[in-house]
């Protein structure tokens, strides 16, 4: 393929100049979020002609205007901000990127990185929980993370304040990785400028957003995915019912890593996520050593985890095949069309109930998302917007 990668896996250690601008724009364009851009690629053999059919596929997909590509102009830009901070953009595939992340569903294309990059290719266990959190919240959190750090393990976190801000500041010694919603050059919190510029001496910062993007909302989700991607293990200390770590903590269970949790009182509405995360299954932990040692047979046999990470990172990428032969009808279309609804739906329910072969079925839902009427959900789900 064009971008040194085929069905299986990378050709090519590393993207020329040209091949990593197209990835950005094609990552920055309209409606193309990572499983897309995998597609695109598969589909196209590489992001300069995924660029070029971007415009006929929205509109197949429902599109009334003009879908909105990066500019080489924009892409530039960006690239030479992060140049200037000495900040590397790694792409998927290639040897700086985490082994462990990029065989995750919604896999970042890429990842901007400031810091340490090397950091990112030893295990890792994420550490997420309450911004509002007690002294003794807090003091256990340095503790794990400090154990963790001591055995080898790197500890990433959110850069939040409270659990995450706890866990990176007891792991700065070992090595501690802060992945961020907004831009790698955006601190937020404020507050943590200097545990940032910390991080930096021995970890790394991470994010898949745009250099200078102020965090929103909606980011922070992504956020987590990368987080829990990243981890071998997630845990979770002091989580109230709707806290935000309990999607950090989702994501690692849907991506069969170990979830872990810090019990704490029933009185403590601080806690109150977390024990339910223990009553629903998750592993309870009160040390660095409980983490350790559920991650001594976590490919369920006597293997280590760092043997499977080893093996992770000796392995090739699989960029998923989506090649329909022959023409896609407009009767094929709204079938597919008329059995997605608003709530996520499994693909594979979608050709078991159409009939319809599933490289056309990915196709036409490839169009749907870039004309911004499908949204696609863990667990290989999608629904209508």
């Amino acid at each position: 393929m064009a971008d040194g990668t085929d069905a299986k896996g990378p050709r090519a250690p590393l993207l020329d100049d040209a091949q990593r601008l197209a990835w950005l724009r094609l990552i920055r364009s309209e409606n193309v979020g990572p499983a897309t851009f995998r597609m695109l690629i598969n589909r196209f053999g590489g992001a300069e002609k995924a660029l070029e059919m971007l415009p006929e596929l929205s509109a197949r997909g429902g599109l009334k205007r003009r879908v909105a590509i990066c500019s080489e102009d924009e892409a530039l830009a960006e690239m030479d901000a992060a140049e200037r901070l000495s900040i590397q953009i790694v792409c998927l595939g290639e040897p700086d990127y985490p082994a462990i992340l990029r065989y995750t569903d919604g896999a970042p294309p890429l990842l901007f990185v400031r810091g340490n990059a090397a950091v990112l290719s030893r295990p890792m266990v994420a550490i997420a929980g309450s911004r509002n959190c007690s002294a003794a919240g807090r003091r256990i959190a340095a503790d794990i993370a400090a154990g963790l750090g001591a055995a080898g393990q790197v500890v990433v976190s959110g850069l939040a304040r409270g659990i995450d801000s706890a866990a990176h500041r007891a792991s700065l010694a070992s090595g501690t990785v802060a992945v961020l919603a907004g831009g790698v050059d955006i601190i937020y919190p404020r507050e943590n400028e200097t545990l940032y510029d910390e991080i930096l001496e021995n970890g790394a910062v991470v994010s898949e957003m745009r250099m200078g993007l102020e965090p929103r909302g909606q980011d922070f989700p992504r956020r987590n995915r990368i987080i829990a991607g990243l981890g071998l293990a997630t845990v979770i200390v002091e989580a109230a019912q709707r806290s935000g770590s309990l999607i950090t903590a989702r994501l690692a269970g849907e991506m069969g890593r170990e979830v872990c949790a810090v019990p704490g009182s029933p009185l403590d509405p601080r806690s109150a996520g977390t024990n339910r995360l223990i009553r629903d299954g998750a592993l309870l932990v009160r040390s660095a050593q409980d983490v350790l040692e559920a991650l001594a047979p976590l490919d369920g046999r006597a293997g280590k985890a760092k043997d499977l990470f080893t093996s992770l990172a000796d392995s090739e990428i699989d960029f998923g095949e989506i090649l329909p032969s022959g023409e896609i009808g407009n009767d094929e279309r709204q079938a597919i069309a008329d059995a997605l609804t608003v709530a996520p739906v499994e693909i594979d329910e979608v050709i078991r109930h159409t009939g319809i072969a599933a490289p056309m079925v990915h196709m036409v839902l490839l169009e749907m998302e870039l004309a911004g009427r499908l949204a696609r959900h863990a667990g290989q789900r999608v629904s209508v917007l």
